[in-house]
């Protein structure tokens, strides 16, 4: 009898049997076919369920930088569930860049990310794709091209001779100023005109300009708050820090205005139907969304929003926080002041104002910008990068969907590469002329590299550059006693200083009219 149950049972577990020898010789056999797998990357033990998370350092710039002394310029850490590789020298930057940019091509986006681009459809968080790689040919051709930046020159001119005569009427009254409110208010309103200057009425853009400086300077800050969630997935649904919610009121106040500048458009376009021209970027956008018969990939309302939204945050902060601390260096060492100024006098003259014309005569110029982005490169840690598919970087194994930052900041200061990798010395780029902006130099790419390189590389040279030079040709800058000038950054999304800085602009040009 028990027998008889012992054959029965042995004759219906035979199937199963079957079954795990066959998985497991396949396994077997795949692996030894394939070979050993690479290890992963070296990195510091974490703890049980957060890994390494409850060490992270808030200015996670330097902390990278300090870990990758002991283990290498490539390691790994566990944040909570989520495994994150950091790389820190020019060759693994290029193989991740460059050799397998495809791979790597996907974003790694954080909750606020996605929900404040609604949904993550815009040319920053988008995957890799024909919908992506529309958006991005739109924005470039038609409003990052050289003959779109040239037409807006007037623009660029009339908010920077604003500025300039605002500062001269503080400086007469020897009053300080915020020098990166003052920057941003520039890139602010020059941004806005570009994108929608046509749609929405000149009584408005004072009013909507100081509703999106809140708006963004939120929005910035919570996109660069450490979201639990983002660590942990299957907590997203409860949102624990509320970072979500915040950024949705955030959101919605932004809606609100893009709302009110799109239904202009539309008023517009209805009244100049058989117009062909598009005054602004907005209005090209809606026109595009309106065509038919590119159904492949359309654009939507919120497509059109996500694109406004990435062109607003990356045309205001990010040059407005290069010229400051461009500004702050350049304050805090007298000598290379006289130097641009001198510059200046020769090119521009003293009884003549700075024309963007005169840009390609400043070398040096162009390499304080320079400099200013190798040592406080606007994306310390860029945009974090994804892997489509397990990859081998560096003989190490990297797991698809693995969190990548590539850290510029270390590798534009690294000793090796550098020399006084820590002074502020724009001399080094009027003898290495070959460092530019275009990501082809993995030991300087402050702007990124391959596919998802920054897009606003030539409106940001443009600004920038015609910026600095005005505020070093038209003004000598003092910084009064009791304040201080702290050149220590603050790590976000964006890198700032910690400290702003205020200074008094001090007129130089001796014609007052100059100014006005």
């Amino acid at each position: 009898m028990s027998s008889h149950l012992f054959t029965d049972n042995t004759i219906n577990l035979t199937p199963y049997t079957i079954l795990i020898l066959t998985a497991i010789s396949s396994i077997l056999w795949y692996r030894f076919k394939r070979g050993p797998q690479p290890p992963l990357p070296p990195g510091p033990r974490g703890v049980p369920i957060v890994g390494n998370l409850m060490f992270l350092d808030p200015e996670l710039h330097t902390y990278f930088t300090t870990i990758a002394q002991k283990y290498g310029p490539i390691f790994k850490l566990n944040l909570g569930s989520k495994l994150t590789v950091v790389v820190s020298s020019p060759s693994l930057a290029q193989e991740i860049l460059k050799d397998q940019d495809i791979n790597f091509s996907n974003r790694d986006v954080p909750l606020t990310g996605r929900a404040a681009t609604y949904g993550g459809i815009d040319i920053v968080w988008l995957p890799y794709g024909a919908e992506w790689r529309r958006l991005r040919k739109v924005c470039v051709l038609k409003l990052l091209s050289r003959k779109t930046l040239d037409s807006f020159y007037e623009l660029r001119r009339k908010e920077i001779r604003e500025r300039t005569r605002y500062l001269y009427q503080q400086g007469q009254q020897e009053l300080l100023v915020n020098v990166g409110d003052q920057m941003f208010l520039t890139m602010m309103n020059l941004t806005m005109n570009m994108l929608w200057g046509g749609s929405v009425k000149a009584e408005e853009m004072e009013s909507v300009g100081i509703e999106f400086k809140g708006v963004i300077s939120e929005l910035t800050r919570l996109l660069s708050e450490p979201n639990v969630s983002d660590f942990f997935p299957w907590l997203s649904r409860f949102d624990i820090q509320g970072l979500v919610k915040r950024m949705s009121v955030c959101v919605r106040e932004l809606d609100a205005v893009l709302d009110r500048a799109i239904k202009h458009t539309q008023m517009l376009n209805r009244r100049d139907e058989d117009d062909g021209e598009c005054k602004d970027f907005l209005h090209y956008l809606m026109k595009l969304k309106n065509e038919e018969g590119d159904s492949e990939v359309p654009i939507t309302a919120n497509h059109v929003k996500a694109v406004l939204t990435d062109m607003v945050v990356g045309g205001t902060d990010t040059s407005t926080n290069t010229i400051e601390f461009a500004m702050a260096e350049l304050i805090s060492k007298p000598e290379l002041v006289k130097r641009a100024q001198q510059e200046l006098d020769e090119v521009v003259g003293e009884d003549n104002i700075v024309e963007e014309s005169h840009i390609t005569r400043l070398p040096y110029i162009l390499a304080i910008m320079k400099e200013t982005l190798r040592l406080h490169p606007t994306l310390p840690l860029l945009v974090p990068h994804r892997p489509a598919e397990t990859a081998v970087v560096g003989g190490y194994t990297i797991p698809k969907d693995t969190k990548i930052f590539v850290n510029v900041w270390s590798i534009q200061r690294d000793p090796n590469v550098w020399d006084n990798p820590f002074e502020f010395c724009p001399e080094r780029f009027l003898v290495n002329k070959s460092c530019d902006f275009t990501g082809t130099d993995y030991s300087y790419f402050p702007f990124g590299s391959g596919r998802r390189m920054c897009a606003g590389v030539a409106l940001a040279e443009r600004m920038v550059l015609y910026t600095l030079a005005t505020l070093l040709h038209s003004f000598n800058w003092k910084i009064p006693e009791g304040h201080v000038l702290d050149l220590e950054e603050k790590f976000g999304i964006v890198l700032k200083l910690k400290t702003p800085l205020v200074a008094l602009p001090v007129p130089r040009l001796s014609n007052s009219n100059l100014y006005l």
